[in-house]
């Protein structure tokens, strides 16, 4: 029974199952983000980018196709799950500061 607790203490100390639901539940909140964006803020946004395809929106350099919009609906993404994470992990360690331990 050795190498069994042996893991259970591997598991405990790395902390491994905190990790995995984090990275679950990340991994089900990105689809949310995806829908806040696509539905919510890029409806806003859409009015202001050329032609108004803003996922679609492409550089053409000769036979090279920049997909910058999508790129942007990355970028946004990033920022606004950033910032639930900010005020998640805020909230959790009820600290008035987030700062690196």
């Amino acid at each position: 029974m050795g190498i069994v607790q042996e893991f259970m203490d591997f598991l405990k100390e790395y902390k491994v199952i905190g990790v995995a639901v984090a990275f679950i539940m990340a991994a089900a909140s990105t689809s949310l983000v995806n829908s806040f964006v696509n539905d919510i803020i890029m409806p806003i946004i859409t009015p202001f980018m050329p032609g108004g395809g803003w996922q679609e929106a492409t550089l053409n350099i000769g036979p090279i196709a920049l997909k910058w919009g999508s790129f942007l609906a990355q970028i946004i993404n990033f920022v606004i799950l950033a910032l639930v994470v900010f005020l998640i992990a805020k909230k959790v360690l009820k600290e008035e500061k987030v700062v690196k331990k």
